[in-house]
């Protein structure tokens, strides 16, 4: 085999395999990232905030106004803005495909529904009072992916879904 045809060889060789080697380190970064993304995850709901805001919207009856919600809650009302807050966030990341929607409504759908439900007519009143239709409008938007989501696919317990896991 000529000279030339042995260092082509070798060069096309060390190309694929550098390409595959990207391959894989390509691979590893984005399996870093979405479990960096899980444990912000699990980070952004262990505040005392956030648990009391659960517990606040699950009591909550549905369609409250802005003035009725505002009086129930008083000083509890910040709790519900933090959780607000960090709907609206989730929403940014997941339609910037920083985080996958899935691993989201692993962790919210059922609360994300949940207040959307309940707090819509709230959220309505506060961009008419403010004359600023954007307020919150990531925490509906990811609120109405999810609805879409389960009407298409009706969600299913992970303790029945996942009976069958072994280690």
């Amino acid at each position: 085999m000529p000279f030339t045809t042995i260092l082509s060889v070798i060069s096309t060789t060390a190309i694929v395999a550098a390409g595959v080697f990207a391959g894989v380190q390509l691979r590893l970064y984005n399996k870093q990232r979405a479990r960096e993304s899980a444990l912000q995850l699990v980070q952004s709901f262990r505040t005392p905030e956030f648990h009391s805001a659960v517990n606040i919207v699950f009591d909550l009856p549905e369609g409250l106004s802005k003035k009725q919600l505002e009086d129930r809650l008083g000083d509890k009302l910040v709790n519900v803005l933090v959780m607000f807050g960090t709907f609206e966030s989730l929403g940014i990341l997941v339609f910037r495909r920083e985080m996958e929607i899935q691993l989201v409504e692993d962790f919210f759908s059922g609360i994300i529904i949940l207040s959307g439900k309940k707090l819509g007519k709230y959220l309505v009143e506060v961009r008419e009072a403010s004359d600023r239709q954007t307020y919150y409008e990531w925490f509906q938007w990811l609120y109405e992916q999810f609805e879409k989501r389960e009407m298409k696919t009706p969600p299913v317990p992970a303790y029945v879904a996942f009976s069958a896991w072994k280690e």
